[in-house]
């Protein structure tokens, strides 16, 4: 499989964000998803990765068609928020 990397995607992995920037780390979500909430999306995500693997569908799409499929599923997140941090020092310092 390819290593090649693509811009993070995030999501809510129980009580932290996770990051995923590879097929090879789509292929390991999909894996672990439940089988009892696999279904027509599921499988059409497992496909264009395959697909993906093989060189024959973009790793572009593969990762827009994951974040859509989380995004379904309520899990995309926007990312790390440094929110209230602004130029401060930490520790005064």
């Amino acid at each position: 499989m390819s290593e090649a990397r693509f811009e993070p995607v995030f999501l809510h992995r129980q009580h932290f964000v996770a990051e995923i920037t590879s097929l090879d780390e789509i292929f390991d979500f999909l894996d672990e998803w439940p089988q009892d909430k696999r279904g027509l999306a599921y499988d059409t995500l497992l496909k264009a990765c395959r697909d993906t693997a093989k060189g024959a569908f973009p790793l572009s799409a593969a990762r827009e068609n994951f974040r859509r499929f989380l995004k379904m599923s309520g899990m995309l997140d926007s990312g790390p928020k440094f929110e209230g941090m602004g130029d401060r020092n930490v520790g005064n310092a």
